[in-house]
């Protein structure tokens, strides 16, 4: 799957689990177990519960997907 195939969601990180897993609550009211996109791995982005982010969600499993941008 592409990234352009990715739907883009505004939430908030509400849990930070093990492995670099992420629970996100969208504004849309859906919870997402999101994962850092590998560019904030490599530009070594620290995400902490309380952050406002932009999650991918892939169109055919709307419970998981990639935090791609961490709001200011």
């Amino acid at each position: 799957m592409s990234k352009d195939d990715l739907i883009s969601v505004q939430g908030v990180v509400t849990e930070v689990t093990g492995g670099g897993n992420f629970r996100v609550k969208c504004e849309t009211g859906h919870e997402v177990l999101a994962r850092l996109s590998g560019r904030m791995k490599r530009m070594r982005i620290r995400v902490i519960a309380g952050d406002s982010v932009t999650v991918g969600v892939s169109p055919y499993d709307l419970t998981r997907g990639f935090i791609t941008y961490r709001l200011r």
